[in-house]
């Protein structure tokens, strides 16, 4: 996938644990591990705002675009618009 987290780097740089950061934003580690390592699909907005909150920076500091070969979109009939 072209788009990349970089949830690790943001705990590094904070000195923050991930067990640390869960309890924070009220979200479980074993769903922001599944976001650290990039296996995740999507990403609630209310999700994306608690990590950016907790860890004082912006979306751009924890998603980055890595330019590679284009992937099919698929439409999903349960996405949020």
């Amino acid at each position: 996938m072209a788009i990349r987290v970089q949830l690790d780097q943001m705990l590094v740089q904070r000195r923050m644990s991930l067990t640390e950061l869960a309890d924070r934003v009220g979200v479980t580690v074993a769903n922001l591990s599944i976001l650290k390592t990039g296996k995740a699909r999507a990403v609630r907005f209310s999700t994306l705002d608690a990590l950016c909150r907790e860890l004082d920076c912006q979306p751009g500091d924890l998603l980055v675009h890595v330019p590679g070969p284009a992937e099919p979109v698929q439409d999903d009939p349960d996405a949020d618009a």
